[in-house]
């Protein structure tokens, strides 16, 4: 099911950029009661996690964007609500992204669903507990829906929420060769080197090319993240793992949250009612921009509506009876 959302951007941020940009300069990162895990991965490589586990609520899984963390403008202000509320979470980074490279010469990338689903087993099997929900933001709304496709009727979750998904990721990197777009993308591919450089710092890279030459995610993915990851090539790469085509597999509850002017993708990026299954909602903001979200009517004063739809989302499906969420 395709439908509007009731969401409202603030007139003074009224453009996609002023939207997806002030979250990330303005808003405040508060530090949730977490503690942090290094986990071993079947491979040999780690992935590191914050567990906010003091409450006996329902347990979500959460994963962030490219190049994200628990310090991203939405990963901790979420743990701190759903933490008031009664939930209890698992943050889970991508490999490399929690303060150290990884061990492995391969990345994380937009169709890897193999470290998510093993930490699924991994929360159940170290704390007793079954993961209830999962969320994914923007490159973690890409895997969440993927492995929701895959696993079709075996996934256990009582329902997905994923939010301003790169639903194509050839639609994607060609947006971002765009206008103001090419911005985010300057930014993005920015960490991306660093964090290539800070893996092969103390050993040779499989891989004979001079990073810095590379200013285009195709060019980053077709001579980097390809390789690495098995893949022929970026148009292999981006053929397997966009999620818009396992969309109409998912067979468990889910809600997608898609602002109609992300400025990471075009209009026709976002999926039509026929690729969606039964079991899918779509729901499409007329503003919001990437991760954004922000309302108000007053300049400067933001409220953050993305938060309280996420919660309102997880309270029908796995209620707590609080009311402690403003």
């Amino acid at each position: 099911m395709i439908r509007n959302s009731a969401f409202k951007p603030a007139w003074w941020l009224s453009n996609p950029h002023a939207q997806t940009v002030w979250p990330f300069l303005f808003r405040r990162r508060p530090e949730p009661n977490t503690r942090t895990e290094s986990v071993e991965l079947p491979d040999g490589d780690f992935l590191d996690i914050a567990w906010l586990d003091n409450n006996a609520g329902p347990f979500i899984l959460i994963m962030h964007g490219l190049e994200g963390s628990l310090q991203s403008h939405y990963a901790a202000n979420l743990l701190m609500q759903l933490d008031a509320v009664g939930y209890s979470a698992v943050f889970m980074h991508f490999r490399g992204c929690g303060g150290r490279p990884n061990r492995k010469d391969r990345s994380y990338h937009s169709g890897d669903t193999k470290d998510f689903s093993f930490m699924l087993d991994y929360i159940e099997r170290k704390s007793g507990r079954s993961v209830d929900a999962a969320i994914g933001y923007s490159l973690g709304g890409n895997v969440l829906l993927k492995w929701l496709g895959e696993t079709g009727t075996k996934s256990k979750l009582t329902i997905a929420i994923a939010i301003s998904v790169p639903f194509l990721l050839g639609d994607t990197a060609t947006r971002l060769e765009k206008g103001v777009s090419k911005l985010y993308q300057a930014h993005l591919l920015s960490s991306l080197k660093r964090s290539y450089k800070q893996r092969f710092k103390d050993r040779p890279s499989p891989l004979t090319i001079d990073i810095e030459k590379l200013k285009t995610f195709r060019e980053y993915d077709d001579q980097v993240t390809a390789p690495l990851n098995g893949f022929r090539g970026v148009d292999h790469y981006y053929s397997e793992s966009s999620s818009r085509q396992y969309l109409k597999n998912i067979q468990s509850p889910t809600l997608i949250l898609h602002a109609k002017d992300d400025p990471f993708m075009w209009p026709t990026t976002i999926p039509t009612q026929e690729e969606l299954s039964e079991y899918v909602t779509l729901e499409l903001t007329k503003g919001g921009g990437h991760v954004g979200f922000v309302s108000g009517t007053i300049p400067g004063l933001a409220h953050y509506w993305l938060e309280k739809r996420i919660i309102e989302e997880l309270q029908l499906h796995m209620p707590i009876n609080q009311n402690t969420l403003e």
